[in-house]
């Protein structure tokens, strides 16, 4: 009894144990549910999941089992980095345990009952079941952005503090988590106000849907524009997350902090402006860049500091180009933090 209550206190009171509940529970759906399409389907294993599950497959309804099925997923990332900053960011210990239990709450009841819906026969109570889950998340959210507050006298940083700050002594990382999770909040409305829409003047549809068609409809442009930011919205926060991780700082963290903030702000009102202004993707185009330049300094910052780590825990006085390589990619998952954006 007592390993049991042990585990659990682990999977769903440290940081920890939360991320690797949610990490398996994406890494369970894509195991099952990525069984349905490609290949999978030529080679009949999609029959034998659908028959072995009892899950109930209506062609008609592919567009929305599929939307349900990526917003489960959506969700439960969010939760994934939810708990990241929670731990690596100050704040009340009642705040942060009010945090991960609201989403977590929250992400789980909408992956089951959401997944159960949408492939297990339509019991309207499962959706209704689903919506609540994703309320939670939505509030887990407002929870978050209250916490992260940055103009709190207590989280101020020092004058001589070497990570990025305002005069007065905001810490820029903190405004731009609370940035990020601000444009996340408006972004979800935006999202929920153009599904209020379903069965009311909206046909289901999804994004490559789209792709060839000139013309498309105000709640088709809402829409995508919903899917654009919220994917740019969760690559901003895994970048600010792994600059907290490998202890940016410095000159380049205080511009990289100005430019990520200012590039969040106009990406987030090009993405969701693409309803009206012919030219909202100019603006998406500008934002993004400004979040690119960022991540760059961030990428020139880890490479560096992972070089001179390693060369000076080896004790080389002059490291030749191949010893510096060799220190570069001596960690891998340190290293992999900068490849993946500049892979991208």
């Amino acid at each position: 009894m007592q390993a049991l209550k042990s585990r659990f206190n682990y999977l769903f009171r440290s940081t920890r144990g939360l991320a690797l509940v949610a990490i398996s529970v994406v890494a369970l759906i894509t195991a099952v549910w990525g069984t349905l399409s490609g290949p999978m389907v030529e080679w009949g294993v999609r029959d034998i999941t659908v028959n072995l599950l009892g899950m109930k497959m209506v062609q008609a309804d592919r567009e929305g089992r599929i939307i349900m099925l990526y917003h489960t997923i959506a969700m439960t990332v969010v939760a994934i980095e939810v708990y990241f900053m929670t731990e690596i960011l100050p704040m009340k210990r009642y705040e942060q345990v009010l945090i991960n239990a609201t989403i977590t709450v929250g992400y789980l009841t909408a992956v089951i009952f959401g997944l159960f819906f949408g492939y297990f026969g339509q019991n309207f109570a499962f959706h209704g079941l689903f919506l609540v889950g994703q309320s939670l998340v939505f509030f887990s959210g407002i929870l978050l952005a209250a916490a992260l507050w940055p103009w709190r006298k207590e989280y101020r940083l020092a004058p001589d503090s070497p990570y990025a700050h305002t005069k007065s002594g905001v810490d820029l990382l903190r405004a731009a988590f609370f940035t990020m999770a601000v444009a996340t909040l408006v972004s979800a409305m935006w999202g929920a106000v153009t599904g209020s829409f379903w069965a009311n003047g909206h046909e289901t549809f999804l994004g490559e849907d789209l792709i060839r068609m000139p013309h498309k409809s105000l709640l088709q442009k809402a829409i995508i524009g919903h899917l654009h930011i919220m994917v740019t919205l969760v690559a901003v926060g895994i970048t600010l997350i792994v600059g907290k991780w490998l202890d940016f700082k410095g000159k380049l963290q205080q511009w990289a902090m100005y430019l990520m903030i200012f590039g969040t702000i106009v990406t987030t009102f090009g993405a969701l402006s693409v309803v009206w202004l012919e030219w909202a993707h100019t603006t998406i185009y500008v934002g993004s860049t400004f979040i690119m330049l960022s991540a760059l300094l961030y990428v020139i910052y880890s490479w560096d500091k992972l070089i001179k780590d390693r060369i000076a825990e080896q004790g080389i006085a002059k490291p030749n180009f191949f010893q510096k390589l060799a220190a570069l990619v001596h960690d891998p998952l340190k290293f992999g933090s900068g490849w993946q954006m500049v892979f991208m």
